[in-house]
């Protein structure tokens, strides 16, 4: 299911104004609400209160729309709304944002970054697939703190996976000491030996 719309829904297509899509946001008919969402993707500073109709809604095809615009937008309230959709119990919800983000998180990798702190490993583990896509210089930086702080052992192994792809020979003596961290995990074991065989590849070793 595509959420991302590359250009944003004027929000005078309609003919209905800024404070009238901000009402029917609350509207009883969710036919309504979804036209409301999707059309304040053109609506500069409508992310409040998108956030807040996200927090309340049910129908998920409101949902997907509120995600959209909100992933059009892409502002730091945006951005945070979406993360903190990821805590959801809402498999479709939390799949959803994570896409979004993907997108969304391009100008606020900042953000995205403090999430790989949150006190949910599923969280971190969900946030290491949006770093992926972002690509961040600083991704490589943000991988090896993992290896030598989180408590996780399946947030190191997705950090070990990311590692595989995009790190260098700084982070061989993350991977080691990860390992030893763990020394009793044969799926990190065997990602670590692989990220390692890869990277000595590289730098000739």
């Amino acid at each position: 299911m595509a959420l991302i719309r590359t250009t944003p829904i004027a929000s005078v297509e309609s003919g209905t104004s800024p404070q009238d899509l901000l009402a029917d946001l609350w509207h009883a008919d969710p036919a309504t609400r979804r036209r409301a969402a999707r059309d304040l993707a053109g609506v500069p500073q409508a992310s409040q209160a998108l956030a807040e109709r996200l927090d309340e809604e049910q129908q998920p095809a409101v949902r997907e729309a509120i995600i959209t615009s909100l992933a059009s937008l892409a502002d730091a309230l945006a951005v945070e709304t979406l993360l903190d959709c990821l805590r959801s119990d809402d498999a479709a919800l939390r799949s959803d944002a994570g896409e979004a983000l993907k997108s969304a998180g391009q100008q606020h990798a900042g953000i995205i970054h403090q999430a790989l702190h949150d006190s949910d490993p599923d969280v971190r583990i969900l946030v290491l697939g949006i770093l992926e896509s972002l690509r961040h210089p600083e991704l490589e930086s943000w991988l090896i703190d993992l290896l030598e702080q989180d408590p996780h052992v399946n947030v190191c192994a997705g950090a070990v996976d990311l590692l595989c792809e995009f790190g260098s020979g700084r982070a061989i003596a993350a991977l080691e000491a990860c390992l030893a961290r763990f020394p009793d995990e044969p799926y990190l074991r065997f990602g670590v030996e692989l990220a390692m065989r890869r990277l000595n590849a590289e730098t000739g070793q």
